[in-house]
């Protein structure tokens, strides 16, 4: 059906949603093998064969096995070399960010889960959870204007406050 990177776009209750396959390069098999991206209109999916991915061992404890099996995932996204359109890659450089290194590439670590494709799979749903947050703009702040209402009582409050100070002082003592 779709290979690792495609997306499907539908109308679902009034809205647009995009689906689109986070497996490690196969086809999915079902619908149920599809997990919903993101409900923006600009969803954007990175594809695996702009990313390098490594397998590395593991941190913390599991035993003897820990030492002999690479099941963590080492995910690394050169940022400025991607297909991203230009303005999503400078939000996410201008991320402060530590996992984003000197020369603009993401370095994503997965090492929660005990397999080797769960991680794989984890590592690439944060990757695109992080490009989505940034792909839309931000909103500018509109400035508000205070009401005629709080002027006039902000006002009054200082006309209140400069004829009480005007009645305390001294007249004409000389």
């Amino acid at each position: 059906m779709l290979p690792f990177g495609h997306v499907i776009t539908f109308e679902f209750g009034g809205s647009q949603c995009t689906l689109g396959s986070v497996f490690t390069g196969g086809s999915p098999h079902s619908l149920s093998d599809l997990t919903v991206v993101t409900t923006r209109l600009t969803a954007l999916l990175v594809v695996e064969s702009e990313t390098e991915v490594t397998a590395i061992r593991a941190q913390g404890p599991g035993g003897q096995n820990v030492n002999k099996v690479s099941s963590a995932i080492q995910l690394r996204f050169d940022i400025p070399n991607s297909s991203l359109p230009e303005p999503v890659k400078e939000r996410l450089l201008a991320l402060r960010d530590s996992r984003i290194t000197q020369d603009g590439v993401l370095v994503l670590k997965a090492q929660s889960y005990r397999t080797q494709e769960m991680n794989r799979m984890d590592a690439f749903s944060r990757l695109h959870e992080l490009v989505n947050r940034v792909a839309l703009p931000p909103k500018k702040r509109k400035p508000t204007q205070p009401s005629y209402g709080a002027v006039q009582k902000r006002l009054e409050s200082k006309n209140k406050r400069s004829d009480l100070k005007t009645s305390r002082a001294s007249k004409g003592l000389d």
